[in-house]
């Protein structure tokens, strides 16, 4: 009889550990993206920039009704994505090609936005077009430590001239307790052709992955986000080598870089599109520490390309491209010549905290 019971009791117990190993667990999840912005300039010539060579300057009627018009229109990518998964808009959003803070602070202040209560992180670089990189983030999501922006210094192979280009924007902060650091990136152009270009970029992607040395210097679990419109694929030397990425986390050493995005690329997908050819230009890539396994802090989950229909030109030339917002001098209604990119980041929420 004792025997019988201590069988019951051995499977009653063993049933119980079953289904607790059974639980569904619950986690937290927010995106991170990046968004290149097309030409967001404001309608005003500002006398120390290049600006009046920039599309909206190059309209001759209805420019601060067609600025508002891009301001709301820009809000609403924003706004979108991620939100299928996680019910909200961006945690972090990098963001590229503004011209200054008071049109990012006119996208923030949109309808669609203002709810979300943006902060900006912001710096004047020497671009000589006067375009910039900045950081939107949740203010209740997340709480900048520092900030700083990095000059990237680089010269006309002909002339030994210096280019003026945008900087690198160094973000660290914590996203809700969990410290972070993010670099938004806008890499200089293929303009002169891809070859010619090249070594401009490979200066960026070195002082790019100076900044991360420098983080891991300090903390070798550092977890970076590196996130931007970088003008290379992710099989081009200067990410590939430059950066020193991985496209199988497995392959990731301690101090090492994942770049989701390579595969994306193998298979055949872009973020923009020129003459019949998908390029993709924005990426978010990361380190080591954010593909543990262990979700007590936030974790990488998944990364994508926002490529929504609503965003593409639907006939035409450039149908399924993405439908720009100015083309042949005149304004579009459309979004960006870019789609955005972004990841999902989870962790896990404790019993208590789900209370």
């Amino acid at each position: 009889m004792n025997y019988l019971k201590f069988l019951i009791v051995t499977l009653c117990s063993c049933i119980l550990m079953k289904l607790h190993g059974q639980e569904k667990k619950s986690y937290k999840i927010h995106t991170i993206a990046f968004y290149n912005l097309e030409n967001l300039f404001d309608a005003v010539n500002d006398p120390n920039k290049l600006d009046e060579s920039s599309p909206i300057m190059e309209l001759k009627t209805n420019r601060e009704e067609i600025y508002k018009k891009k301001v709301k229109n820009m809000a609403r990518v924003i706004a979108d994505v991620g939100l299928e998964v996680t019910n909200n808009a961006p945690a972090i959003i990098g963001i590229s090609e503004v011209e200054n803070r008071e049109v990012v602070e006119d996208v923030i202040n949109d309808p669609l936005l203002r709810d979300k209560n943006y902060g900006i992180v912001h710096y004047d670089s020497p671009d000589l077009r006067g375009i910039d990189v900045a950081l939107l983030y949740q203010k209740k999501l997340f709480k900048p430590i520092s900030t700083s922006s990095h000059e990237l210094k680089i010269y006309d192979q002909s002339t030994r001239k210096r280019m003026y280009t945008r900087d690198q924007l160094l973000v660290s902060g914590k996203l809700e307790g969990d410290l972070i650091h993010i670099i938004v990136n806008h890499w200089p152009s293929r303009s002169g052709g891809e070859e010619k270009s090249a070594p401009n970029r490979k200066a960026a992607a070195n002082l790019c992955k100076h900044l991360v040395d420098s983080l891991q210097v300090i903390d070798p679990y550092a977890k970076v986000f590196i996130l931007g419109d970088l003008n290379d694929n992710p099989t081009d030397s200067s990410i590939k080598e430059g950066l020193k990425t991985e496209n199988n986390r497995k392959n990731v050493g301690l101090k090492g870089i994942y770049n989701p995005y390579e595969n994306y690329f193998k298979d055949g997908l872009g973020t923009t599109a020129y003459r019949d050819a998908w390029s993709l230009f924005d990426q978010i890539m990361l380190t080591k520490p954010l593909l543990e396994k262990d979700y007590t802090s936030f974790r990488f989950y998944k990364a994508n390309i926002y490529n929504k229909n609503y965003l593409m030109d639907k006939s035409g030339t450039y149908k399924g491209y993405p439908k720009r917002s100015f083309s042949y001098g005149g304004f579009t209604d459309g979004f960006s010549d870019h789609f955005p990119v972004y990841v999902y980041v989870i962790k896990e929420i404790s019993p208590s905290d789900s209370r």
